[in-house]
């Protein structure tokens, strides 16, 4: 097998671990190759940024990027603390080695340079190492975090005119199991949140998965949604199908007074979720 083949296998892996981002999740390939790759995966990367050589740090901003990710580079002292400073926080450094095995000596080195949440694991059947470290959050509230990666994305956005590749809607899952615990007789519906407006129903739509939990966070407290149990991802394509009308990215304040229903619509056409 050739080493391109061989690094597509192992950055499939890598791209598990993408973290869930605003509409675009934003990028940075140390090793010039895993971006395009990663594109295969992920529809939603930006993957304008890649440093095949020696990182050059200086000319970007801090707090620029969801994930960086590095296939089979050194890990070094300064390539991680450059790229915990680009990293946003609760942000991601995804490193991929294809040979040698874990080591204690690995964790302690991204500990040293401030990372957190480290994942250190066998890379693929056994071979290579993934290694795995988020740059810490500024606060330790779950639902400031969130706010602070959907705060990415704009309220009320013009769907026509919106540029992300996924749509999130707002489930109700029946049975409310996962898919393990599913009889295989057993057939699972979907429903999705949407506004009644009498003639016609309009969807409750999200441009990420973090800004579908932003919201839903509030209206579940104040009672306005209820029984939502999970978020679909769906393609911009598949949305453009659908007969339902959209609003993208609604706020509590404009659901405020609406009548909210549930429209069916079927699992098989969502996407592969985010993490």
């Amino acid at each position: 097998m050739d080493a391109r083949r061989v690094q597509s296998h192992f950055v499939a892996v890598m791209a598990k671990h993408l973290p869930p981002s605003a509409s675009t999740l934003r990028l940075l390939d140390l090793d010039g190759a895993s971006a395009g790759i990663l594109a295969n995966w992920r529809a939603d990367l930006d993957t304008s940024h890649v440093m095949p050589s020696e990182l050059d740090a200086a000319r970007l901003a801090p707090d620029s990027f969801d994930a960086v990710v590095a296939y089979d580079i050194e890990i070094n002292p300064q390539l991680l603390s450059e790229s915990l400073r680009l990293l946003r926080p609760g942000g991601r450094l995804i490193m991929l080695h294809s040979r040698g095995s874990v080591s204690e000596s690995q964790a302690r080195i991204l500990r040293d340079q401030g990372y957190t949440r480290l994942l250190l694991e066998p890379a693929l059947d056994g071979l290579g190492v993934l290694l795995r470290g988020e740059k810490p959050h500024l606060t330790a509230d779950t639902a400031e975090r969130v706010h602070s990666v959907a705060q990415a994305d704009g309220d009320l956005l013009d769907l026509d005119h919106y540029a992300g590749r996924y749509l999130h809607l707002l489930i109700q899952q029946l049975p409310n199991k996962p898919v393990w615990k599913l009889a295989s007789d057993q057939i699972v519906t979907w429903q999705a949140a949407a506004i009644d407006s009498g003639a016609w129903q309009v969807l409750l739509a999200f441009s990420s998965l973090p800004k579908a939990v932003a919201f839903l966070q509030p209206a579940v407290l104040q009672g306005v949604i209820r029984d939502v149990n999970k978020v679909g991802k769906f393609s911009r394509a598949t949305a453009k199908s659908w007969t339902w009308g959209v609003v993208l990215n609604p706020t509590m304040a404009s659901v405020q007074g609406k009548s909210l229903t549930t429209v069916q619509i079927d699992p098989a056409s969502a996407e592969a979720p985010d993490e």
